[in-house]
């Protein structure tokens, strides 16, 4: 990382852009001697605290999420903005439930919600894992349901 000599304030901004799912905000900066760099901003949100099945309570972390759909499901997608869309959505509707604490249960419920809109195989990957599938019948099961809901 380079360091500037000088402030944020100190530079005009050249462009502003939004980001597709409206998440964050890129600019495109000048300093007084012409140098150019690019700042990103990304919308703060209030304290969400997470209920684990354990009964162990941690802060919501946003890039705790991004690393484990990557993780379970990432190979599924064309490439890391479609998964980082996947995690908006998620974030989203985790915030749209205006709860100061959610279960991670629920957090799970609403990957598969987004999930099974956006990449079948996707969705049925972390089904298996999420809700521990131990025979094939558990899977044939969510691809019937699946498919039903598709036709």
């Amino acid at each position: 990382m380079v360091a500037l000599k000088y402030k944020i304030g100190d530079s005009k901004v050249l462009e502003s852009r939004e980001a597709p799912d409206g998440s964050t905000i890129r600019r495109r900066r000048e300093t007084p001697d012409g140098r150019r760099f690019t700042t990103y901003e990304r919308v703060e949100m209030p304290a969400l605290i997470v209920r684990k099945s354990s009964g162990a309570k941690e802060a919501f972390d946003r890039d705790k999420l991004l690393v484990g759909v990557r993780r379970s499901v990432g190979k599924f997608f064309k490439s890391d903005l479609e998964v980082e869309d996947v995690v908006a959505r998620v974030v989203d509707a985790v915030y749209d439930l205006g709860e100061e604490e959610v279960d991670s249960k629920q957090i799970g419920e609403t990957i598969l919600d987004v999930l099974a809109r956006e990449n079948e195989v996707a969705y049925v990957r972390f089904a298996s894992v999420f809700r521990e599938f131990k025979t094939l019948d558990e899977f044939e099961k969510i691809i019937r349901e699946q498919r039903e809901k598709r036709g």
